[in-house]
């Protein structure tokens, strides 16, 4: 991976984290790409490059993925979407950003200040939140998810590359559709894809956080979300492992969310014919400037102009 500064939480373990497009730091909002379960920082290259030629892009691993460690040598840390919200938390109050954009698995710190037993104050105001591919609710439609392969712990150590391309491949083709995987241009994306995937993603970590997937409960936690707060849906219909009607669930349960509109004009995608990595399709500017008009389009001055 490449060149990493490292935070440490207040129990020990130590975030990995890149600050990318810094030199727009005094000028544009940050924005936070946050991963998903099983992806590390490095899995954002092509998107944050793009993103890093006109404003600051926070990468991070999330506890015990990619550089990030555990507290402990025995790496016992118990990990929910709740601790991973919490350590992005303390991350950003240590960068001292005072209003950022967040990006994909966001729902669960964007309610820490509303939780029942110990809610946090965001340390700083997220203006713009763009959800792509993710769930408002327990995903139970068998037809959907992360399928993962894992041999017992006692063979994980005489695996070979090769052998973990093997066990890592089914879950590599949900993460597109029969029609990318059948492009010969796409090729060498997906050997780069496969090659990403038998790195820096403990198994045990991955166990965590798909355990922690059955268990969320955001009910009646959207309702909570400030008004002011704008918010940006990308889903593409071609998804495998989140299905489409999640995103109309999160429309429902947020009524002032957007959806990314269809055309050809900047901001716009050609269509919604993609799969849930959703940066791998379309030339990447196109995402870029997506966001871009997003964020620029909704800012309150521009608003008042039009």
């Amino acid at each position: 991976m490449a060149p990493h500064s490292a935070f440490t939480l207040h129990d020990g373990a130590k975030l990995a984290y890149e600050v990318l497009g810094a030199q727009f730091l005094e000028q544009k909002e940050p924005i936070v790409l946050v991963n998903g379960m099983t992806t590390t920082r490095g899995d954002w290259e092509r998107l944050a490059n793009s993103l890093s030629e006109v404003r600051p892009v926070l990468l991070f691993d999330h506890r015990g993925m990619g550089d990030s460690t555990y507290s402990t040598p025995e790496m016992n840390d118990v990990i929910t979407i709740e601790s991973m919200a919490r350590d992005l938390v303390m991350l950003l109050e240590f960068l001292g950003w005072k209003e950022v954009i967040l990006c994909v698995v966001v729902q669960q710190l964007l309610f820490l200040p509303h939780h029942a037993q110990n809610p946090v104050s965001l340390p700083f105001k997220p203006t713009h939140v763009i959800f792509a591919a993710t769930l408002a609710s327990v995903l139970r439609d068998k037809r959907y998810g992360v399928h993962l392969k894992f041999p017992p712990p006692e063979k994980r150590a005489s695996l070979t590359d090769e052998d973990k391309k093997d066990l890592s491949r089914d879950m590599l083709d949900r993460s597109f559709d029969p029609a990318w995987l059948a492009i010969p241009e796409n090729k060498p994306r997906y050997e780069w894809w496969l090659n990403r995937m038998i790195r820096g993603r403990p198994a045990r970590t991955i166990l965590q956080q798909g355990r922690t997937l059955n268990r969320f409960n955001f009910a009646g936690l959207h309702d909570k979300l400030p008004r002011d707060m704008k918010i940006l849906v990308l889903h593409g219909v071609e998804d495998l492992i989140v299905p489409f009607s999640s995103s109309e669930e999160i429309c429902k349960l947020i009524p002032w969310a957007k959806r990314v509109e269809v055309g050809t004009q900047p901001g716009q995608t050609p269509s919604l014919s993609y799969g849930h990595n959703w940066f791998e399709y379309f030339d990447i500017n196109a995402w870029r400037d997506v966001i871009e008009v997003f964020v620029e389009n909704s800012k309150p001055e521009r608003q008042a102009k039009l």
